[in-house]
């Protein structure tokens, strides 16, 4: 066994540096740093194809030039992730903004929010005329096809939106990033869209045999799941029936393994299943996400130069 490092920050450490230190420590730290390695080996493994699955309010609380940033490095081939993350992504897309609250959410006084017409996200706000502006935009969407697969829609809705330097949804469009949203209904977009445009059928199945077919013609695929949900069971699933289980894997949670939830079960769980291999590399990173995401990006930006 080696000792850990009880290890010191200098003055002219960077990012890389501290990953470094932290390898050799101990609990979340030691997992972070490993995650950090292991997705900078996936986008060094030119045959990797990198699944990125996003769950949580990440956007409502100032995570979505993140995103934004990992799609445009070309860290994410393929995104997975959820309505509600897409229609927060529209609204800062569109010029709306969520708005920082009191640390202390005890003090706050949820019936008086509501009589302000303002909606609580932990301690992030969302104003209900974003939803008003939201909907004006989707109202005069003229979409192409009623019947077309979710992933096509937010590629048209990606075209469609404005230019922005921070918006998920326009850069994918931009690089041609496919976005998968299989409970994409569960959302205040989906909502809108069905109010205006009740002639809408998104088509799942074909997003979900394309997601398959994805995983299938990967030569190596590597996994990075934030926050769990249907994003992760809708990558798995994908590699659990294909011949090649994920060669590497990442995950930040919250949840704990313990109730058999999804969101906080094992990378090794998935081995069992043959959705990730049992050779693969992996780190589960018990952390919020607002701050482990931020330093793997800090982290990649300066390693894989």
């Amino acid at each position: 066994m080696k000792e850990v490092n009880q290890f010191k920050i200098e003055d002219d450490d960077d990012i890389v540096n501290l990953m470094s230190s932290l390898k050799s420590t101990g609990f979340n730290a030691k997992r972070l740093a490993i995650a950090c390695e292991i997705y900078k080996q996936m986008i060094r493994d030119k045959d990797c194809v990198k699944f990125f699955g996003l769950a949580g309010a990440l956007v409502p609380a100032g995570m979505q030039k993140i995103i934004h940033d990992f799609i445009e490095e070309g860290y994410i081939d393929i995104l997975v992730t959820t309505g509600a993350s897409l229609t927060h992504d529209i609204a800062e897309t569109l010029g709306f903004h969520h708005l920082q609250g009191n640390l202390n959410v005890t003090e706050m006084s949820d019936s008086e929010l509501h009589n302000q017409d303002l909606n609580r996200i932990y301690d992030v706000f969302l104003p209900n005329n974003v939803y008003e502006g939201i909907e004006g935009f989707v109202s005069k969407l003229e979409i192409p096809d009623p019947n077309m697969p979710v992933s096509s829609f937010l590629k048209f809705l990606g075209d469609t939106l404005p230019k922005n330097d921070n918006s998920i949804l326009k850069i994918c469009a931009e690089k041609n990033i496919p976005i998968f949203c299989p409970a994409f209904t569960d959302s205040g977009l989906a909502l809108q869209l069905g109010f205006h445009h009740q002639n809408l059928n998104f088509n799942h199945f074909i997003d979900m045999l394309k997601m398959v077919d994805l995983a299938w013609d990967a030569k190596k695929a590597g996994v990075c799941i934030v926050g769990g949900g249907v994003p992760k069971n809708f990558i798995m699933q994908s590699l659990q029936f294909c011949p090649n289980s994920a060669s590497y894997a990442i995950q930040i949670t919250m949840d704990r393994p313990e109730q058999g939830g999804l969101s906080g079960a094992t990378l090794t769980e998935a081995v069992s299943w043959g959705k990730v291999n049992e050779k693969a590399k992996y780190s589960t990173v018990i952390a919020d996400a607002t701050i482990a995401l931020p330093l793997i990006l800090w982290y990649l930006k300066k390693a894989t130069k």
